[in-house]
């Protein structure tokens, strides 16, 4: 493989444009590599570098002038270059002594050329080689990535993979899935493994990146380098892989770990959604539990077995997510990519309720995901480890655009009372509709709602509607006025007048116009508690029955 395709100073002395070159000090930094060659004739340069070049040069910025080679000289080693070339003739006759002693104390290389060399040869050279190697470098990892997708298809793709990330990179290849024991590539000692699980395991307790899959993380251990890359997706870490190498890793080692990453998430990804599917399967009974069809605890205990007792114990919450997929069109899913949306989604939620210490049985009913969350930890306030989980899964599906709208029941105790807690998901999520602005209703937010919502006869509420509104809507309909949404706006502020026209996004001469007119319609006494209580639950009363009207 084309993982060393940069050169090493040693292996740059070798080549014929360096054949009556010599090295006058820093023999010990022969192996550093070489990223690029550039030619400085300047005193002041140290903002042109970036680290790994070869510098060439003929001494015109410091001639033989002691203490301004040695600026140019400390700007070099700052920058981490790799080696300095000076050219005898034009400008130096000679390197003196202190020259190559300060050269010597850092192990950096100083290559002499006693006489002039072309440097546009020299560039041309090992640009071309770099460059050359490079490319060769990217169609190994073509193939290697293409192998690593082919390998995961397979049994033992996991395996096959991390076999092939160890001859491509020559390290020590350790694989550390969460919920199963550690592959190590080539086989290690009880001892050595041990250490190595112990090195993650602090790591992972420092940094965190166990739990949120934090990215790549590199350390430097005793002349080892250690890269350690979490695997996962979906904001959930299901492994990690550690890459332990005798050398510096390139970013050839990177790209292998990457896609080696990469082509184990997809698996994963794969044998958990299989996995998903296969529980939604046992879960339809969910369905029959949620309208009462289940009502003996034996048929429960029949249908998930030993978990029974322990989960019967436990304080749960039903939630009701209604999913909605955008198309590029601007269209909604069709029918036939709802399933598949769910399992993702499913998925998703799954590992986000278990974060939060929830243990979720999930089933997909249309558009609808339904969640039994168990708690627990219910020492811990499951109201708010719940908003974690809902806000969680509402930024990773705006990301891939897809609009929620979730309804949460009352925490309740007992499979056989599920249904209650169903029934006021039901109503809160009917709510998000309503309040069109809120996209997740908790039952126990309901406020005057949850009493209209008991209001068996709509009727009822149309006539008291009808009662406290009625020249209000009148208005509106006749006239293309927003006065009931004015007056909405002003009860729901204490009547500020001055935060109503900000939230009308009206001047105040236009709010005194509009209010003037509501004393008209509805009487000089409608801020009095009484008439605006009844105002007020009129107005809930209007929003449950005409959802789509906009307030």
């Amino acid at each position: 493989m084309h993982q060393n395709y940069q050169l090493t100073v040693e292996e740059i002395l070798a080549r014929p444009s360096f054949q009556h070159a010599y090295i006058a000090a820093g023999k010990m930094g022969l192996g550093r590599l070489v990223r690029w060659v550039h030619i400085i004739e300047v005193i002041q340069f140290e903002q042109l570098l970036q680290g790994g070049e070869m510098i060439l040069t003929t001494g015109a910025a410091f001639k033989n002038d002691t203490k301004s080679f040695m600026t140019y000289l400390e700007q070099l080693i700052h920058r981490n270059v790799t080696c300095l070339c000076i050219e005898m003739g034009h400008y130096i006759s000679s390197v003196p002594q202190e020259w190559m002693d300060a050269a010597e104390a850092h192990d950096f290389p100083l290559i002499i050329f006693p006489e002039a060399v072309r440097f546009i040869d020299i560039t041309q050279d090992i640009h071309a080689h770099i460059i050359n190697q490079h490319h060769k470098a990217l169609q190994d990892l073509e193939k290697i990535s293409r192998e690593f997708h082919r390998m995961t298809l397979s049994s033992q793709g996991v395996t096959h993979v991390l076999a092939l990330m160890q001859s491509s990179t020559k390290g020590q290849v350790i694989y550390v899935p969460i919920d199963a024991g550690p592959k190590f590539t080539p086989p290690l000692g009880k001892r050595e493994s041990a250490q190595w699980l112990a090195f993650l395991a602090s790591r992972s307790t420092e940094s965190g990146y166990d739990e949120t899959g934090a990215g790549l993380y590199f350390e430097d251990i005793e002349g080892q380098s250690v890269i350690v890359q979490p695997v996962g997706a979906m904001g959930k870490t299901w492994a990690h892989i550690m890459l332990v190498l005798d050398r510096k890793p390139q970013e050839y080692d990177y790209l292998i770990l990457d896609s080696a990453s990469l082509s184990i998430a997809q698996d994963l990804l794969r044998k958990r959604y299989m996995e998903e599917r296969k529980l939604y399967s046992q879960t339809l009974w969910v369905d029959d539990l949620l309208h009462m069809r289940i009502y003996q605890e034996e048929q429960i205990k029949d249908l998930i077995g030993g978990e029974f007792k322990r989960l019967n114990a436990l304080t749960y919450q039903v939630l009701l997510i209604e999913f909605e997929q955008e198309q590029e069109d601007g269209m909604t899913a069709e029918e036939e990519g709802i399933e598949s949306a769910g399992l993702h989604l499913s998925l998703a939620a799954r590992s986000i309720f278990e974060g939060q210490l929830f243990h979720p049985i999930i089933t997909l009913k249309h558009n609808r995901l339904v969640v039994l969350a168990f708690d627990k930890a219910p020492k811990k306030p499951a109201k708010e480890r719940l908003q974690h989980v809902l806000e969680s899964l509402q930024g990773m599906k705006d990301h891939a655009g897809t609009r929620l709208k979730i309804g949460i029941g009352q925490p309740i105790q007992s499979f056989l009372k599920a249904h209650r807690s169903y029934q006021e998901a039901l109503q809160a999520l009917s709510l998000t509709v309503t309040l069109q602005q809120k996209n997740v209703m908790f039952y126990d937010e309901l406020g005057v709602f949850e009493l209209l919502f008991h209001i068996a006869d709509k009727g009822v509420l149309a006539s008291f509607i009808r009662s406290y509104l009625g020249p209000i809507i009148d208005h509106d309909t006749l006239k293309g006025s927003e006065l009931l949404r004015t007056l909405k706006v002003y009860l729901d502020h204490d009547g500020s007048k001055q935060i109503a026209a900000q939230q009308l996004f009206i001047v105040r001469q236009s709010l005194y116009y509009r209010l003037d007119k509501i004393e008209e319609l509805l009487g000089a006494d409608y801020m009095l508690p009484e008439k605006r209580l009844a105002l007020q639950v009129g107005i809930r009363a209007y929003q449950l029955l005409h959802p789509e009207k906009k307030l």
